[in-house]
């Protein structure tokens, strides 16, 4: 991971899950690795994101309400936070000093982007999917190389769309359970 983040806006990237059995995914343009996220456990919600421009934690908060917090590695101070409106299908990454940063999702859970307020797409996820090893394609919009925080951004939309599907499986476990 030697190139900036930066270097990659407006190329389609994908991450991928390389081991089924493993909760780790890389940020792929064709062969080279831009970013990884790597879950401390298969049933946790705390992940770790390194690339080029340095590393991060990601950790959900809350029940009803979730929440995932963002911090600098080894850091006990929030840089961010993005509050999950599950009702809405998506929520809002919000910062200290008042920015915003709204994400949504389609119904089934395909398609997962961050926009601005305006809802000019910051950073897309599409074709999200996979039977046993999750991918999506993935790309970084122009405007989104102005925001500071886009590295981590990146992979936190990732780390969004991974917890999703996991709640979404889940809840279609429990279902099949209680109509058994």
């Amino acid at each position: 991971m030697v190139k900036r983040t930066a270097e990659f806006v407006g190329q389609e990237l994908k991450w991928v899950q390389p081991n089924g059995s493993r909760m780790e995914y890389e940020l792929r343009a064709g062969d080279e690795v831009i970013a990884t996220l790597r879950f401390r456990s298969s049933f946790g919600s705390f992940a770790t994101a390194t690339c080029a421009e340095g590393t991060w934690t990601f950790k959900r908060v809350g029940f009803f309400q979730t929440k995932a917090t963002i911090r600098a590695n080894e850091s006990e101070t929030d840089l961010a936070f993005f509050e999950n409106n599950t009702w809405k299908g998506g929520g809002t990454l919000q910062f200290p000093d008042g920015r915003k940063y709204p994400a949504n999702t389609n119904f089934w859970s395909t398609h997962y982007e961050f926009t601005m307020e305006s809802g000019e797409p910051l950073i897309s996820y599409s074709k999200i999917g996979g039977f046993l090893h999750m991918s999506s394609a993935t790309v970084i919009h122009p405007i989104a190389k102005n925001i500071p925080e886009m590295p981590w951004m990146v992979s936190l939309g990732w780390y969004l769309t991974v917890m999703m599907c996991m709640d979404s499986s889940a809840s279609a476990a429990i279902i099949a359970t209680t109509m058994s």
